[in-house]
């Protein structure tokens, strides 16, 4: 069973490219198949003063009892690299999850 994922770019269009990266990001997810049914990717620009945009990425993961687990948001010029910021972030989380799951058990 794999996790499914659902990607809203807001203020602009998206990419081939960065809707690869975050299916790429998503495998790095799989192994936590068994907490997760889906996660939403959002991906907004937000035109600032500066010449170059910023891009605010929101992940929110959906657990297999329909929890939702916001996770925060990462931004940066470079929305692949805010894409996999906020990855990192979910990884993390899921570990802690698993690990306090453990701990638990024992």
């Amino acid at each position: 069973m794999g996790i499914g994922m659902q990607i809203v770019y807001l203020g602009f269009c998206g990419t081939a490219r960065l809707e690869g990266e975050a299916a790429a990001q998503l495998v790095r997810l799989e192994r936590y198949s068994g907490l997760l049914s889906n996660c939403h990717l959002a991906i907004e620009e937000i035109h600032s003063p500066s010449a170059r945009p910023t891009y605010d990425v929101r992940l929110d993961l959906i657990t297999r009892t329909r929890d939702l687990k916001p996770i925060e948001h990462c931004s940066s010029e470079d929305a692949e690299h805010a894409v996999r910021c906020a990855f990192d972030a979910a990884e993390k989380e899921l570990q802690a999850t698993e690990n306090a799951t453990k701990q638990r058990r024992q």
